[in-house]
Parts: structure tokens; sequence; C-alpha cells
């Protein structure tokens, strides 16, 4: 499982650390070049040639950072794709994204354009706890704590498993299902605020690094690779340092263009 880092923040910002600047982009894994997870990021980044190889786009929830960039990639696939996109998330998401986003009245409808019969997006709705075939990537979403309807995923295919929390507080059901999978290989988890500030963390249901700690230790594998993500930009110096301080021996902070090997 190969997968290419196009945003890992939970904002858009330019930020300069070490007297070097960096893009920091929003929420978007690229699985094997075909599956998106969350499409924060997919369209400014990608050549339209790797935009045209996208199958599938999954949305852990219908947050606008998550999002944001489905409309740019609908525009830049509508007179080249030969097949619709997939785009998938649990029922509160779909209805979100069409009631919100493809209505007409803020972008077009692309589940139904060019034309009905050759739309650039279809939908699939996922049901929690269910596993579901992606290309050669096997994906359960399960339920967890944020402000909106949200999901985790377990991904799996024939040489390991990844847990990514997605947007979250403290929860329960995609730690058990961590610690059960047999074949584990990493972990992806939120870390949104410093840990001065878990009153915000705690209204807007996100993790500080203190959290986020004690919610790794609940899948019960201390050696096992933790990438953290989704540091909000203005806080990223200080939530990367708080991170480095909870000795957790493999542990590591995502960065935009990072490719990782799940293997």
């Amino acid at each position: 499982m190969k997968i290419k880092i196009l945003g890992c923040h939970g904002s858009d910002s330019l930020t300069r650390e070490g007297g070097t600047e960096h893009c920091c982009r929003s929420i978007g894994f690229l699985i094997n070049d075909s599956l998106m997870i969350d499409a924060g990021t997919v369209s400014s980044v990608l050549t339209l040639e790797s935009q045209q190889r996208i199958r599938q786009v999954i949305l852990t929830h219908a947050h606008f950072d998550h999002l944001k960039e489905l409309p740019s990639l609908a525009d830049n696939l509508v007179s080249c794709a030969t097949n619709p996109v997939t785009i998938a998330g649990i029922p509160p998401v779909m209805e979100s994204l069409k009631a919100h986003i493809f209505n007409e009245v803020i972008f077009p409808d692309f589940f139904g354009l060019p034309d009905m019969d050759h739309p650039t997006f279809q939908s699939k709705v996922l049901e929690e706890g269910r596993e579901v075939q992606f290309g050669d990537i096997r994906v359960t979403p399960i339920p967890v704590n944020h402000l909106v309807p949200t999901v985790g995923l377990i991904l799996r295919d024939h040489h390991g498993a990844l847990a990514i929390s997605g947007d979250t507080h403290q929860t329960e059901a995609i730690w058990q299902a961590a610690a059960k999978e047999p074949n584990l290989k990493a972990v992806f988890i939120e870390a949104s605020f410093p840990d001065e500030m878990s009153d915000l963390a705690l209204a807007s249901k996100h993790l500080t690094p203190s959290l986020m700690k004690k919610e790794f230790q609940k899948i019960g594998k201390p050696e096992l690779p933790v990438y953290v993500y989704h540091l909000k930009p203005q806080f990223r110096e200080r939530i990367a340092t708080q991170l480095r301080q909870l000795n957790i021996p493999n542990l590591h902070i995502l960065l935009e263009g990072q490719e990782i090997e799940i293997s």
C-alpha cells in the first residue's frame, strides 16, 4: 500500500520554520495513485494526468476542509473521464455534499454532468462497520467522536492494514478495531491543538498531543508506527515539540510530499 501525502494539516497556510517556508495543506491522502482519502487537497497539487487516475474518493466527514477540492477535481475531469469517479461516504456525508456543494447554487451537480448517462461523479453510500472493496484496497468505515457524523478507516491489502483516525476527540470503536487487526502495520492519528488548548480541542472534538497518546495506547501496540496529522498550522511548532516529548518510540509527524509504504 503506497500513500502519498498531498495534504496533512488542519488548515491551509504558508508557514516558516527555521527560516524555511512550507505550504501546509488540508487533508488529502492518495492511496496507490487511484484512491483518495478525503479531498481537502487533490487538484491543486496533482497533474491532470494524475487526477485522471483517481477512481474513488472516500470522505471521512462533510467539513469543508476535507472536501473543498472536489469541485475543482470535477471541473478537471468532466471532459475526459470515461468512467465516473466514485465518491463514497456514510449517508450524512453524501446528503451534505449534494445539499450544500453540488446543489446547482454553490456548484453545478457533477453527479449528473455532462449528462445523466455519463456523469463525472457517482455516489457510493458506506455503512459503518461494513467492509467495501475499492480496487485492491478493502476499507472499513468506523464511527469516531467529532462534531458531525464522521468515520475513521481501516484499510487493508494483501500486505497489511492501516488505521486512520479521521477527525476525532476521545473515542473507542476505531481503536478496538485496530487492536483486533492481526496485520496492522501503522496508524494515522490526528492532533490538532497544543495541550494548553485542551478546552478548544474538547469544544471542537479534536485531540491534543497528550490526548493523542492516550488514544494510541488503547491499541495496545506501543512499537507500532504512528503518524500524526491534522496539526493546525499556526500551532504546528508547539504541537510538534509536545509530540516529541511523549516518548512514543515510533512516532512520526506527517508532512506534505511524503510517500509511505505499508508492507
